[in-house]
């Protein structure tokens, strides 16, 4: 049983911190539309929120494609 475990661990390759990322992602795109749906639009922060949301999508992209599916 223990043995099994442990081959279990060794072969995952998901951390922790990759579930963190994924949510903050998630926040991010709620955040976005929230911002975009306002009547009355802060571009600065649709601008910031859009360059971070870009910036975690992509991150998590190379985080599954070349960690996970790795």
């Amino acid at each position: 049983m223990f043995l099994a475990e442990e081959a279990a661990q060794a072969t995952s390759n998901i951390n922790t911190f990759d579930w963190f990322m994924l949510a903050f992602t998630i926040l991010l795109l709620i955040g976005f539309v929230r911002l975009v749906r306002e009547r009355k639009k802060n571009i600065f922060a649709i601008g910031f929120t859009a360059v971070s949301l870009g910036l975690f999508v992509f991150i998590d992209y190379i985080m599954i494609t070349k960690v996970w599916l790795a």
